[in-house]
């Protein structure tokens, strides 16, 4: 007898298997040469829940997933939501030691990984023996095996019925735990619900509208909120989703005319590589909305976009608050440039300083409340108590509301440093320096890059008669810190100014500066 998808949870939480009834023949997935229909995706989900379930993945088991993108990570993200599972994506690019932080930090049991992952994967042992580690091509020959082995598949489980008692209230219920940096440094571990996830993409849908032809189109990686969303909104809206292993600007332009891609997610890099690869060609009638998040958005880049016809719109967005919070609408892309637009419907948003209200055209801090805001910070409680008070939740960024409403996000948190749409903090890098024996002391700031937005810079202060090369303080970092976070520049100096509190005064430190040693 063939196992149903309600035997692994509530359906009113699997979305997949609510598609795969509704829609069984509609183009669900694509990867590179490999497409599934709603159908078969189902019938796929179900089978690797099974391997996972008898690896040990249980309801509310935290399972961290290291991960390129791929059809296999959204087989992944579907099958832990039918064992009631919770997802942890990790981003690919970290160290082993930085892995192994967080996955202590929110108590992890198992890692799933695939082969371009498996090598840091094992390396994470060595920090954290206890974890579980699992490969996902070893899942996929298991379920070959069962299938040739047995004229159906067989389960030790299937005479039990499995809908945890904990998947009854979705407004409760974990789906997912993506890290978003600190201002402190540390990375918080944001815990999202399957009615966070859904509350955001109903809202954007009645923002964006709902087009039964819409394709969309995965170029972010699926450990980032942005490239989860678009995955989750797949099964949700019945529309298929294109799987990139990578960003490429060249196949980002093939995806719009041979795929009839409607829909993309990119941040102002990407969308400038896109711009230049493609040069005079123009873009279909069938792309209606390149949604553009990951920072402010230059004037310049936005001027280009309306002169080619680009139908981009600004969003402004958070991990904490399961991707959009404003975007702007279609007709108003033109009207409104440099804007993010209004609060998505069910998400209220103001502007305050120091706990008031703000007038409209004043710069403050933006803080917003609704359902799609996340439920806490794993394990943190100092940080989740700063951040969400009075059902508010203060975001750290900075912004102000036009004469009509319209949002424009004039920078992020103080100190961040976004660089191709990374978030990088200056505390982390700075710990990093720090442990070297030569420093006594450092600072990080972002400076302006032609390519990625930003790239970090250091100021570095080193013990008396101790010298030290920028190149051999960067193959430091290099063992500690994802490539990303690199300091690009390091600058030795003297001392760091100061403030008479004996604050540092990041703002003095901007090139020109001291030459470097």
């Amino acid at each position: 007898m063939r196992h149903s998808s309600a035997e692994f949870i509530s359906l009113s939480h699997d979305w997949l298997a609510q598609r795969a009834l509704r829609s069984p023949d509609q183009l669900a997935l694509v990867y590179g040469e490999r497409a599934r229909v709603f159908r078969r995706l189902d019938a796929e989900v179900t089978q690797l829940a099974r391997s996972l379930l008898e690896h040990g993945v249980q309801p509310e088991t935290r399972v961290a997933v290291l991960m390129r993108n791929s059809d296999d990570y959204a087989l992944v993200v579907h099958a832990l939501s039918r064992l009631g599972a919770i997802l942890v994506p990790l981003n690919t690019r970290l160290t082993a030691r930085e892995i192994a932080w967080q996955l202590g930090h929110i108590n992890a049991s198992i890692l799933l990984h695939d082969e371009t992952n498996r090598v840091r994967a094992v390396e994470t042992l060595e920090t954290l023996p206890n974890l579980q580690l699992e490969s996902v091509s070893n899942l996929h020959s298991e379920i070959v095996n069962q299938q040739s082995a047995f004229t159906r598949l067989q389960s030790p489980f299937e005479n039990q019925k499995l809908v945890p008692s904990a998947v009854e209230g979705s407004k409760i219920q974990t789906h997912s735990i993506l890290f978003t940096s600190g201002t402190t440094g540390n990375p918080k571990a944001a815990l999202l619900t399957y009615h966070n996830h859904w509350s955001n993409a109903v809202a954007s849908a009645l923002n964006l509208g709902l087009d039964t032809d819409d394709v969309w189109l995965v170029c972010m990686p699926l450990y980032h909120i942005g490239g989860l969303a678009i995955l989750l909104r797949g099964v949700i809206y019945g529309n298929p989703v294109i799987i990139h292993p990578a960003f490429d600007p060249d196949a980002v332009n093939r995806a719009f005319d041979e795929q009839r891609v409607s829909i993309v997610s990119l941040v102002s890099t990407m969308l400038q590589r896109v711009l230049d690869a493609r040069g005079d060609k123009p873009f279909p009638p069938t792309l209606r909305c390149v949604l553009l998040g990951g920072g402010p958005a230059t004037a310049e880049l936005l001027e280009r976009c309306a002169r080619v016809g680009v139908p981009v719109v600004q969003t402004y967005g958070l991990t904490e608050a399961a991707s959009q919070v404003a975007t702007l609408t279609p007709r108003d892309a033109l009207r409104k440039l440099g804007s993010a637009g209004k609060p998505l419907m069910g998400i209220e948003l103001r502007i305050e300083q120091q706990g008031e209200p703000l007038p409209q055209g004043e710069i403050g801090e933006i803080v917003i409340s609704g359902p799609t805001v996340m439920r806490e910070y794993v394990n943190d409680p100092q940080a989740t108590a700063r951040a969400l008070r009075d059902g508010w939740f203060y975001t750290g960024d900075m912004g102000y509301l036009d004469d009509e409403g319209f949002l424009y996000v004039v920078s992020r948190r103080d100190d961040l440093i976004v660089s191709g749409g990374e978030n990088i903090y200056p505390a982390e890098i700075e710990a990093v320096l720090n442990t070297h024996p030569s420093v006594i002391e450092s600072a990080v700031i972002g400076v302006s890059h032609p390519e990625w937005g930003q790239s970090p810079v250091a100021y570095v202060v080193l013990q008396n008669g101790d010298t030290l090369t920028q190149d051999e303080l960067q193959t430091f970092c290099a063992r500690q810190l994802a490539r990303f976070k690199i300091p690009t520049n390091i600058y030795f100096i003297p001392e760091l100014p100061r403030n008479a509190s004996g604050k540092v005064l990041r703002r003095n430190l901007a090139p020109p500066s001291p030459v470097k040693k």
